[in-house]
This record gives structure tokens, sequence and C-alpha cells, in this order.
């Protein structure tokens, strides 16, 4: 690593259990059981992030909403999001058992240039009097990713004070050594990626949708409209026709 990096920050682009739990990405072991959960989980392939039948609309315009006041209603959050665009679809998610608030949702926005800009704004803005936290949809964008009721999860603590690295609100400390990749192999654990080195006053970008997932939206966008048209034009003619009949 250079030392150009030494004051800098990293955000990671894909999740690894033992990474996350590591204040600078250079841990080669487990250091809490949640962590060791996480780790069989991700080995395992046990966790399925397009498995929850609850989670609908598009990830790429869906923001999660964190930190959110117990008396935060959907009509209170649905006006408070709708600032910044307009408000496809929201789930404020609640306790199956008592239907209490777990004060975190998920909002999808009608497009995705809504969603970033509530990504930039909304961060650290106040609902019912509580400091809230967004970021991307990162169950269905990051690869790898492992819930944080798994050992997972990123930023937060749970159980004793354990500690999630390398998201948005806690990112990893530039590492003063080098991620131990022979120790890793080894180890037979995947290396992790090392992530986007930042200052702590940049904001990281949520993933974008590949061009080519654009293009077909594009293309497909306009065969409707050319369809509609032709439709009507055809319309318009046989109209024409009835009106005015040859001789």
């Amino acid at each position: 690593m250079s030392g150009t990096n030494i004051n800098s920050v990293f955000y990671a682009d894909s999740y690894h259990p033992i990474q996350a739990g590591s204040i600078d990405g250079t841990d080669i072991v487990p250091h809490d059981n949640g962590v060791y959960r996480a780790l069989l989980c991700s080995s395992a392939g046990l966790y399925d992030p397009f498995g929850d039948p609850k989670v609908i609309g598009d990830p790429y315009c869906t923001l999660f909403v964190g930190r959110l006041s117990d008396l935060t209603t959907e009509e209170t959050l649905r006006k408070a999001m709708s600032k910044y665009g307009k408000v496809k679809n929201m789930r404020l998610v609640r306790d199956i058992v008592t239907g209490a608030s777990r004060r975190y949702a998920f909002v999808e926005y009608e497009t995705e240039k809504e969603m970033r800009r509530a990504y930039e704004d909304a961060h650290h803005s106040m609902i019912d009097d509580s400091e809230i936290i967004v970021d991307y949809n990162r169950q269905q964008l990051m690869a790898g990713w492992i819930p944080r009721r798994l050992g997972g999860g990123l930023g937060g603590k749970k159980e004793s004070g354990q500690l999630r690295f390398g998201g948005r609100e806690r990112p990893f400390r530039a590492p003063l050594r080098p991620i131990p990749l022979d120790d890793l192999k080894r180890l037979g654990i995947p290396p992790p990626p090392e992530g986007r080195y930042m200052s702590r006053f940049q904001v990281p970008s949520p993933p974008r949708r590949s061009r080519s997932s654009v293009d077909r939206e594009e293309r497909s966008h306009k065969h409707h409209k050319h369809s509609r048209h032709s439709k009507s034009h055809r319309h318009e003619r046989a109209s024409s026709s009835r009106d005015y009949p040859s001789d």
C-alpha cells in the first residue's frame, strides 16, 4: 500500500465475512462468534439474497433506511422520503409477532436518479427526532452479502459490542500492513478485495446498473413506444377509411 493512503479510508466493493469484522481489513481468522457464523454461511452458500418473498421492486432504485424512531409510521416515512423523489414502494420492517417497528425500512423510488439523490441528501437527516442513516440495497447489490442476523452486516453493534466495518457509516481504516494473502491462501480462505480508497469527506457511490441492462431497457421502452405509435397510426387510418368511404 502506498503512503498516500495512510490518512484515507476504504469501502468494501463485495462482502467478505472476516474482512467485515476487521477494523482495517487485515484479519485472517474470525475474532467473534458472529464472524464465524457468517463465514460458515458464506462457505456453505446458506444465504440466498433473493429468497425473501417480501423483497420486491428494482434494487437499483431502492434505498435502505436505518435508525428510525420507534414512533415513525409508514405515512411519516413516505412523507419524509418523498422530498427526494417519487416513492413507488415502501416497506417498514416490523416484528412478525408484535408488529412493532424494527426501526429500518426499504424505500423504492421511481427512478435510479431519485434514489441517488436520496442517498446523497437523506443521510443523517432527522425523522421524528431520530437521526437516520441511508444506504444502497446491499442485500441484492453487494456480492457475497451476509445479513446481520447471520453474523454479517456492516455497522451497528451486536451482542457484546461486536462491530462490523466496510460500509458507509463505518469504513475500514487504511491498513498499516498489507493484507496477509499468503496466510489466507494457506488457510483456504478467499482473499478479500481491498476496496476503494477515499478521503473521509468523500461519499462512496452506489453500484450502477450495467450498461447492457440500461441499453436493453431503453430499447424496450423505444419498442413499446413505437408499437403504441404504430397502433395509434393504424387506428387513425382505419377511422379515416370509415369516415371517407371510396365511391
